[in-house]
């Protein structure tokens, strides 16, 4: 273990111990596909124990611009399946277990009331609402990406803080997201989503929390929102007892 992670370890504030609350740590990442190819990637090579991969989707040669967890030989194939793999190969320290779904109403306290942080790598808001619901339902904190054309944003919600609804409202449906992606969008979006489930699982750092990161890649400008708790929120004024 000291060979593998002797990066980690010469950190400052990483010790032996840091690394073993890693090791111990379950994660649920809802979505493989250009966000969760950099997340699984890197949490995986990090040292988290668990890591639960949900999508049910499967490789098509149009994701392969983006997602980088698979490869050619990967096409046809189950998402979960084919990501599992991969991580297994990466580290075989860390357990890839494998939900070949897409979170929905019936499995979604399930499959997230045992892990001890959820990330949000999905594609559309009605999963992304459901998943704001169910973490406040169950207590759970959870590292919010989306990523659009060329343009990209993460923020991290803790139960005690402010929700995903007190930053974008309680809206329920939207646009339909553009088709086009610039490949390395979420790629930079889903490793700045890890580096914020390392420091909540390790206790390093700060996360953001009240924040909301930008990325646009066109003028390549990162800018930084702040938001706060509403206390009319029905969302969390309710959820929560």
């Amino acid at each position: 273990m000291k060979e593998r992670y002797a990066r980690n370890l010469s950190l400052p504030g990483w010790t032996p111990e840091t690394q073993q609350r890693l090791a111990q740590a379950k994660v649920l990442v809802v979505g493989a596909g250009g966000l969760g190819s950099a997340v699984l990637l890197y949490l995986a090579a990090a040292g988290v124990g668990c890591i639960g991969i949900a999508d049910g989707d499967r490789v098509e040669p149009s994701d392969l611009q983006r997602q980088i967890i698979y490869d050619t030989d990967d096409l046809g194939k189950a998402k979960a399946d084919a990501a599992a793999r991969r991580l297994r190969a990466l580290n075989p320290q860390i357990e890839a277990t494998v939900h070949r779904t897409r979170l929905e109403a019936e499995n979604a306290v399930r499959l997230i009331d045992d892990c001890d942080l959820v990330l949000d790598c999905t594609d559309n808001l009605g999963a992304r609402v459901l998943l704001s619901r169910t973490c406040l339902q169950l207590s759970r904190p959870w590292v919010h990406g989306a990523v659009s054309e060329y343009y990209g944003h993460v923020t991290t919600l803790l139960p005690s803080g402010p929700c995903w609804h007190c930053l974008f409202g309680t809206q329920t449906a939207g646009n339909p997201t553009p088709p086009g992606i610039l490949g390395p969008v979420p790629g930079t979006i889903g490793c700045v989503q890890a580096a914020e489930a390392l420091k909540y699982l390790t206790g390093i750092g700060r996360l953001l929390v009240g924040r909301l990161l930008v990325w646009d890649a066109v003028p390549a400008a990162w800018d930084e929102f702040t938001y706060t708790k509403n206390p009319d929120c029905p969302a969390c004024r309710t959820e929560k007892v």
